[in-house]
């Protein structure tokens, strides 16, 4: 059982340390159960385990179905896990170091159109709380970019309606705050949603959750991505939409009105620009598609 003992040393760690996500925290978890659910069926010792018992794993895991991007972070969880052994002087190597990744095809993500955003977002019947509730939702998250984790992790306290900003701290607030602006129908739809409909849906008057289930408490992700899916039926678009698509969709259309890469760097809150101009190549690569497609004499 040391690799239970070791694992839960090991999210400890992440939490306490490293100040990790919840939903990472939850990966590593996820991906470190079916390592230790090896590790006992093939009776080894998580300290004694050597990079081939890795590499049976990761064939193991293949031979399951999982896509290659799960499989690849697998690995990576498993890694991470050894190399935090080697740190806690548990193991003076790191056997799934040398192990390298399958190749993961790369696929571009689905950019929804100014129309379909529209279409999209005119879904929500404003007669009723529950509409109202959605409807400022999807606003909320078309004007800011803000992941669906940010979103339901905010708080009534984080929106400023007279100056026209919403504070964004992530889902376990620990991250750095950033603040970003609303335009008008979002500044309207929360309105709306904070004045008509969630005093109705709450039922604990010390709840701080901007955004309610119809039990009155904070709204999920696995909420937020049911009520995404059915009005996307609903507005009957071909695309795959996920609650990221949003985010994307809000970069890549600031970028194409003239917005600098480096604010919208700030305001998706990227550590990186590297993340950020990942918007840019997906439209130079549009453009040449569109090139291709429609030049006469391409």
């Amino acid at each position: 059982m040391n690799d239970v003992i070791y694992v839960s040393d090991f999210i400890k760690y992440l939490k306490d340390e490293k100040c990790s996500s919840n939903n990472t925290v939850q990966a590593y978890e996820r991906d470190l159960a079916h390592f230790c659910d090896y590790i006992d069926n093939n009776h080894l010792d998580v300290l004694q385990v050597t990079s081939d018992d890795i590499l049976r794993f990761r064939d193991k895991l293949t031979q399951n179905g999982l896509s290659n991007s799960s499989v690849c972070r697998a690995m990576s969880s498993v890694r991470c896990y050894y190399q935090y052994l080697m740190i806690a002087d548990k193991r003076s190597d790191n056997p799934a170091k040398g192990i390298k990744n399958e190749k993961v095809e790369k696929k571009f993500f689905e950019i929804l159109t100014g129309k379909e955003v529209e279409l999209l977002l005119s879904q929500p019947d404003l007669a009723d709380a529950k509409g109202l509730r959605d409807k400022a939702m999807l606003e909320v998250l078309y004007a800011t970019g803000m992941k669906v984790s940010e979103l339901i992790s905010l708080d009534v306290e984080d929106v400023n309606l007279q100056l026209e900003f919403i504070k964004c701290h992530g889902e376990d607030r620990t991250k750095k705050e950033r603040v970003v602006l609303l335009y008008p129908l979002a500044i309207k739809s929360l309105n709306n949603y904070l004045n008509q409909s969630r005093k109705f849906i709450v039922y604990d008057r010390n709840e701080h959750a901007l955004f309610v289930n119809v039990n009155g408490e904070r709204m999920t992700r696995q909420g937020f991505w049911k009520i995404l899916k059915q009005y996307a039926e609903q507005a009957r678009i071909k695309k795959t939409i996920t609650p990221h698509t949003l985010r994307h969709s809000f970069a890549a259309h600031l970028l194409e009105n003239g917005a600098d890469i480096k604010d919208i760097k700030e305001i998706l809150g990227h550590a990186d620009i590297s993340s950020t101009q990942v918007y840019a190549q997906f439209l130079k690569s549009r453009i040449k598609s569109s090139y291709l497609k429609f030049h006469p004499r391409s």
